[in-house]
């Protein structure tokens, strides 16, 4: 069926404390499938984000499901180059441009959450999710294996060996498993106004302190934890020179901790 409405929204405003936060909705039919539109307006998204980024970012979608998975169109006739070509592109378009944000990513999962859309949120830097909703790799389906990322930040967040079955057998995991896996972060009933709220919580901190965690902890994913040491000094060495830490440090000794305002400089 032809979709008439576009198949994101990306919207900014602005937080009481003057923080800008960004908002990616998916709004795509009834499944909100990752079809080649779908795909290129996210594409097109994160472009924007990595240009002009804000102090954080909520990525969410309307409609029943989150997503109901790949259009498996996209899939049939390629061969062993272009398949490896297309996930190469949507590492290089989408992922990787995500998890280099420099600044605070939140993912809201309301319902059915499938394949790209999961593997999206593992590449984000905090996963909510409503009692309701189920995630799945079901890739195994078509013969493939999740391919953006998804079996390797599964692993990272819950371990080899959990992600393994989940990929394996293409099961459904429901958010309160997932969250006893550490791979969502937390559970709530209204999980799109708590996923906003974080967002703006998270949009009004030290955004440059929130940047250098990203970049420590970037460190650890890739080197372990003797790279990580031997980064941190220069990334968080470097925050002495912002004016949210010398001002923070300020208003600590003058009026006390918690009391400070950022402005992301």
């Amino acid at each position: 069926m032809t979709q008439t409405t576009h198949p994101t929204r990306l919207e900014r405003h602005t937080t009481a404390a003057g923080a800008e936060v960004a908002v990616l909705t998916v709004a795509h039919g009834k499944l909100n499938l990752f079809d080649q539109a779908l795909f290129d307006a996210v594409i097109a998204d994160t472009a924007a984000l990595v240009a002009a980024p804000p102090r954080a970012v909520l990525i969410r979608a309307e409609g029943k499901v989150v997503s109901g998975g790949v259009d498996v169109h996209l899939f049939d006739g390629l061969d062993a180059g272009q398949g490896a070509q297309l996930w190469q592109d949507l590492f290089a378009q989408i992922i990787h441009p995500l998890e280099a944000l420099p600044c605070p990513v939140v993912f809201a999962a309301h319902g059915l959450t499938l394949t790209a859309a999961f593997e999206i949120s593992l590449a984000c830097d905090i996963v909510l999710a409503a009692p309701g909703a189920k995630f799945g790799l079901v890739e195994t389906v078509v013969g493939l294996t999740p391919s953006m990322g998804g079996p390797q930040r599964l692993a990272e967040r819950a371990g080899s060996g959990r992600a393994r079955e989940l990929v394996m057998t293409g099961d459904l995991y429901d958010a309160e498993t997932l969250r006893s896996w550490g791979v969502v972060n937390a559970v709530h009933d209204d999980v799109d106004s708590a996923a906003r709220a974080l967002a703006d919580r998270l949009a009004d901190g030290p955004t440059r302190a929130h940047d250098a965690t990203k970049q420590i902890i970037g460190a650890w994913r890739s080197g372990g934890v003797a790279h990580a040491d031997s980064e941190t000094p220069e990334v968080s060495g470097a925050l002495f020179d912002t004016d949210d830490l010398k001002g923070a440090v300020r208003s600590f000794l003058t009026v006390g901790p918690g009391k400070a305002s950022y402005t992301g400089r």
